[in-house]
């Protein structure tokens, strides 16, 4: 059978073709390109230092670029993190408007205007949306004007200042900074580190670190700059800026210098005087206009070209801010009561006025129109009738009968912070003293026409020796009344009185009116041996124009906090305690009268008013003293020079005089003349039969004395023959 295994077949394998016969099998290909040999390497050129060199010079660029970046990218990790930490301490924008360690003060005449500004003023917080635009631009345009499209840093202006600098001759960090606007920011912040008493001598010096130009300063600054930027928009980068930049004359802030300057908002100004006080930014003092107008108004034209330049101004408007450069305002033009301003400053409470860390508003009893008098007739005075050259000095004091002061002037050229030679020179007086041993006189029973004897005098002073008073003009004058002695200003009568009555009155009653300095203990304290202040002698004649009270000056009428309505400090009024009788001041004031009507002050008569004054010179003219008052104002006048030199040819009653009627002159221009509240006494009866004269040290008596123009040789030859003459 078909399927029997016998007859089967063979199984064989098909066989295929190998990949050989496949091969043969196709189609012939096209011959391939033959390989090109592999070539063998080339000879290396160039000598073996050449290859030297080159590889050295790869393995430097190897080691440099690897060293470099991974630096730069430390530094920037570094930049970053002192960046994020900057930004984490900065404070909210209102915090950094105004960080001063130290308060203002403005003071206000009696009439409610400023007149002085002591401290670091700050007018209050101005904006960059709110501000002039024209000081906007300005700033902007002297400083950065860049500002709005950098991020802090300005590479083009830093190369700049190193070129400045270096064309300069200085070195390449040494003048010009570049610094941008957030940069000077960072600087006026001091980078964060707050003031600190215990750590820095003064304020003034903790701004000077925070102002140094050394490249580490600047480094450090820039991550402050960066924070600024990151923190902050433009505008309120500008807002801090132009709070806080000092801008001379104690003008903290641009609002503060446009009022201390102009008298007017920071708001409100126009492009000449943005350009000045934006010129004041590169040395506020060198640059104040109350240094140097000029100098400030050419740095404002400097600016004004800048802006022009820049496109902030137009051409009309640039042309026009040149033709009317910025003036001052009147009151910082022409300041006035310097030395009034640092006698408040100095006798204020202190906590208010020299160690404030607040803003205070001090209304005060200053009057410029009298201080503009007084001003006046002391210049006048000097430049009519003193020698060209002379460096004598003078001062002036104004007050009204309770002690408020309206007007001082310390010196010829007072200065803030000067000597103050109506408060701070302590002299002898001399007779401007006199009035005082009359007053314990009237106290103690003496009357005007009281007789008293001007003849040789020795009193023999423990310690010392004899002592014999003598009169200015080297005389004796017999026979005299209180009132003649007082106007004449004759020394023995004076001291005969005194040592009648005993000294420890008459020093009591000197002290009671205000003058406290050590009084002489010896006979001369009746011919003012004893020290004083102009201001402390012109208060106790206030005591006598007042009624014989005492008078304590001042010149604070009320201190207020800025923004408050309710005043820290209130003064009522300086009167203080009687003295001496009231009927004893009227008779001493009409006694004080003579001394102009006929005595040693006739230079300062006034036409329609009635004086009563004193004329008072020490010994070899060292001192030169006028003090009187009419029925409104005392005034006080001294002279001298500072190194206690005599003068020449100057006595109370003369240059002093002419000081004090020329200021008084001025003061009362315009007024209509008031009595004097005075009472004459009446005048005994020579037919009286008897006459008491008045020797030392024997206690005074009364006698009815002859009229003021003095006894005839008859009377006095009986009176003589009487009493003799020690």
């Amino acid at each position: 059978m078909r399927g029997s295994g016998k007859n089967k077949s063979r199984l064989v394998a098909e066989k295929r073709p190998t990949r050989r016969a496949q091969a043969s099998a196709r189609p012939a290909a096209k011959p391939a390109a033959a390989k090109p040999a592999r070539a063998r390497p080339r000879a290396r050129r160039g000598n073996i230092l050449t290859r030297a060199v080159t590889g050295l010079v790869t393995l430097v660029w190897r080691i440099l670029w690897g060293v470099t970046w991974r630096v730069g990218a430390t530094l920037v990790l570094l930049l970053g993190l002192a960046t994020g930490y900057f930004y984490t301490t900065l404070p909210p924008l209102d915090e950094l408007l105004d960080a001063r360690a130290r308060g203002s003060v403005t003071m206000m005449d009696a009439d409610g205007s400023v007149f002085a500004w002591r401290g670091e003023t700050f007018g209050g917080a101005i904006t960059a949306d709110t501000v002039s635009p024209y000081l906007k631009h300005a700033i902007v345009a002297t400083e950065d004007r860049r500002f709005y499209s950098h991020i802090g840093l300005s590479p083009r202006g830093v190369a700049g200042a190193i070129r400045s600098n270096l064309q300069a001759g200085r070195g390449a960090f040494s003048g010009a900074g570049g610094s941008t606007i957030t940069q000077q920011v960072a600087k006026l912040l001091c980078l964060g580190v707050p003031y600190d008493p215990a750590e820095w001598s003064s304020e003034a010096a903790y701004e000077a670190d925070c102002r140094r130009g050394t490249v580490w300063r600047k480094v450090q600054e820039l991550p402050y700059a960066f924070a600024l930027e990151a923190k902050f928009s433009k505008d309120e980068i500008l807002t801090i800026y132009m709070n806080r930049a000092f801008l001379g004359a104690g003008a903290r802030g641009f609002e503060a210098a446009a009022q201390r300057y102009f008298g007017r908002s920071a708001n409100e100004v126009g492009p000449s005087e943005a350009a000045m006080l934006a010129g004041l930014l590169v040395a506020p003092s060198f640059y104040a206009p109350t240094r140097s107008l000029a100098r400030a108004q050419a740095r404002g034209n400097v600016v004004l070209g800048l802006m022009h330049e820049q496109g902030f101004l137009t051409d009309y408007q640039f042309s026009e801010a040149q033709a009317y450069p910025a003036t001052l305002s009147q009151s910082a033009e022409s300041p006035r009561g310097v030395s009034f301003a640092d006698w408040l400053m100095q006798t204020g409470p202190s906590y208010l006025t020299r160690e404030t860390t607040e803003d205070v508003i001090m209304r005060t009893t200053f009057d410029p129109r009298i201080q503009s008098a007084a001003e006046e007739a002391l210049a006048n005075v000097f430049e009519t009738r003193v020698r060209e050259g002379s460096e004598a000095e003078a001062a002036i004091v104004v007050m009204s009968a309770d002690g408020a002061v309206r007007a001082m002037v310390g010196g010829r050229n007072p200065s803030v912070g000067g000597f103050n030679r109506a408060t701070q020179a302590q002299r002898q007086t001399g007779s401007a003293f006199k009035p005082f041993l009359y007053a314990a006189a009237l106290e103690n029973g003496f009357e005007p026409f009281d007789i008293v004897e001007d003849a040789p005098l020795t009193i023999n002073v423990p310690g010392s020796g004899p002592w014999s008073p003598r009169n200015y003009d080297n005389q004796f004058h017999g026979f005299v009344t209180l009132t003649e002695a007082l106007a004449r200003s004759l020394n023995t009568p004076a001291v005969r009185v005194s040592e009648a009555m005993g000294r420890v009155q008459v020093r009591d009653v000197a002290n009671r009116f205000g003058l406290r300095s050590e009084l002489a203990e010896g006979p001369a304290l009746a011919l003012g041996a004893s020290e004083s202040s102009l201001l402390d002698m012109t208060a106790a004649y206030a005591g006598i124009l007042n009624g014989g009270n005492a008078v304590q000056p001042y010149g604070i009428e009320q201190l207020t906090l800025l923004g408050d309505l309710t005043p820290l400090f209130r003064n009522e009024g300086g009167i203080g305690a009687q003295v001496i009788s009231e009927s004893s001041a009227r008779m001493l004031t009409w006694m004080m009268s003579r001394v102009v009507i006929e005595g040693t002050g006739t230079r300062a008569r006034l036409d329609g008013w009635e004086v009563a004054a004193k004329t008072g010179t020490t010994q070899a003219a060292r001192d030169a003293w006028f003090i009187g008052f009419t029925a409104d104002y005392v005034v006080g006048v001294w002279m001298g020079y500072d190194d206690n030199q005599p003068l020449r040819g100057v006595t109370g009653g003369g240059l002093p005089a002419d000081i004090w009627r020329e200021t008084m002159v001025r003061i009362n221009e315009g007024r209509s003349p008031r009595r004097l509240p005075m009472i004459e006494p009446d005048r005994p009866m020579l037919e009286a039969p008897q006459y008491d004269a008045v020797p030392a040290p024997a206690a005074p008596q009364s006698a009815p004395p002859p009229p003021m123009g003095g006894l005839d040789d008859t009377i006095r030859g009986i009176l003589g023959s009487i009493f003799g003459g020690n």
